[in-house]
């Protein structure tokens, strides 16, 4: 069974997110979604309930858990028996960083593997960056973020 671990902050999940999701949901047996806790850094949202949105957005993903964790990527992989991490990426601006990322996880063990997957061209600009701020500006962020984020997110302004 190959299972992928797609890590990120996720906060909040976009649809850029779930697409890189969908796609790696048809390559592997098994994705963990796994929603970093970064003790030293306020999220926009806790991550209870960023896993929670996630969960609210995938149910039509059989093969997909979500999961929080705290610690490096790589070792959280390990620990879940992951062959594959899942990068996304929107633009060549985003290769750089995920690059030297994948380099250094392949020096902390070589036998997890990053594989990069591509949004399609209508999510290339959306990022949870872009969405917290639309959202300050009291924008609408419908069109980017999945139903229960958007809901959730409407009803806590």
């Amino acid at each position: 069974m190959k299972i992928a671990i797609y890590p990120g902050s996720f906060d909040p999940v976009t649809k850029g997110h779930l697409d890189i999701l969908q796609n790696a949901a048809e390559i592997f047996d098994k994705v963990i979604i796994a929603v970093a806790h970064n003790g030293e850094k306020k999220g926009f949202l806790p991550v209870e309930k960023r896993v929670e949105l996630i969960k609210a957005s995938i149910k039509n993903l059989n093969n997909v858990e979500v999961d929080a964790f705290e610690g490096l990527t790589i070792d959280y992989a390990q620990k879940h028996r992951a062959e594959i991490l899942i990068r996304g990426l929107r633009a060549v601006s985003d290769f750089e960083y995920e690059m030297q990322l994948s380099q250094t996880n392949s020096a902390l063990c070589d036998k997890v593997k990053t594989v990069f997957l591509t949004t399609k061209p209508e999510y290339n600009f959306i990022s949870s960056s872009t969405i917290k701020e639309i959202l300050a500006n009291n924008g609408d962020i419908s069109k980017f973020v999945p139903d229960a984020v958007y809901e959730y997110l409407s009803r806590k302004k």
